[in-house]
């Protein structure tokens, strides 16, 4: 069992994509096809699969399936099995849950999950669920999320998933944009909120939006570092130093890609660690 002290990273954006139970993947078939042409090809990886991967690397991961069922008619990975691989695995992954919230019973299944199942934090993907961040219907959702001193994680910017297909397989961008994070984060200054990504196209709105929010995080994950813009990484540098997080948003992209390519990227000696691994534990309250 790895130890706090010997963790070398915390990758704070990990996909559980296959059930070890049923084999079943979240995505539609053809979102799944084109996530692989923008990408490359990946192994998908089960709970389990992630918690083997990261020890070797004596990293921790944040570990989420998307619950998008709502739109794509498909069951993702289930939160309890995520939560239960977690906790036969607590040295290495740190289990986040994902609901849709255009399900009725949103908000009673978050509770039950932060309850029964001791999830540590929510991920979002507006994208895929279609919704956009700052409708009021999702509120007592992150009221919920929030009560219990959770983290929120919201994909932002760009989406693979769709990318090339006719119409972008329906999927719509405009969800993703960081700036329908602002007024969450004015109407909960007690949610801790990461906006998972580079931007792209709107990283300057999401440099704003966390410079102005103070409990409000950025990822890095789903790009390699060779094409972040020269402005996040001098905000990085300065500003948002202790508000910028390693995330590598596997299988999709590997860790030991992302860490190759942040190696040559002009990020400060000093600031490196705090990406790789001190932000991430202030964050998600690994020491008390």
């Amino acid at each position: 069992m790895l130890n706090l002290d010997d963790i070398v990273a915390i990758d704070v954006h990990t996909h559980a994509e296959v059930s070890r139970r049923t084999g079943e993947d979240g995505l539609k078939p053809e979102w799944r096809a084109a996530a692989a042409k923008y990408f490359g090809e990946a192994t998908l990886p089960t709970p389990d699969d992630v918690a083997d991967y990261y020890r070797e690397r004596k990293m921790m991961a944040v570990i989420f399936s998307v619950d998008a069922e709502t739109v794509t008619g498909r069951k993702a990975v289930r939160n309890e099995e995520i939560a239960e691989v977690a906790a036969a695995n607590p040295d290495v992954l740190i289990p986040f849950a994902s609901v849709d919230p255009h399900k009725p019973d949103a908000v009673e299944e978050a509770k039950r999950l932060i309850r029964d199942h001791a999830v540590r934090g929510f991920k979002f993907h507006p994208n895929i669920q279609a919704f956009f961040p700052d409708d009021r219907s999702v509120y007592p959702l992150y009221e919920a999320i929030a009560e219990a001193g959770l983290p929120a994680l919201f994909h932002t910017g760009h989406s693979g998933i769709g990318t090339g297909l006719p119409g972008g397989g329906g999927v719509r961008l405009k969800y993703s944009n960081p700036m329908h994070l602002d007024d969450v984060a004015a109407d909960f200054p007690e949610l801790t909120i990461v906006m998972a990504h580079p931007s792209f196209p709107w990283q300057d709105e999401a440099i704003s939006v966390a410079l102005h929010k103070q409990q409000v995080y950025i990822d890095l994950s789903g790009w390699s570092p060779k094409y972040f813009s020269p402005n996040l990484i001098s905000y990085a540098n300065t500003l948002l130093r202790d508000r910028v997080l390693f995330g590598s948003d596997f299988p999709l992209i590997t860790p030991d890609r992302w860490l190759a390519d942040f190696a040559e990227a002009d990020f400060k000696d000093e600031v490196r660690p705090l990406i790789l691994k001190e932000n991430a534990v202030k964050m998600l309250g690994l020491r008390r």
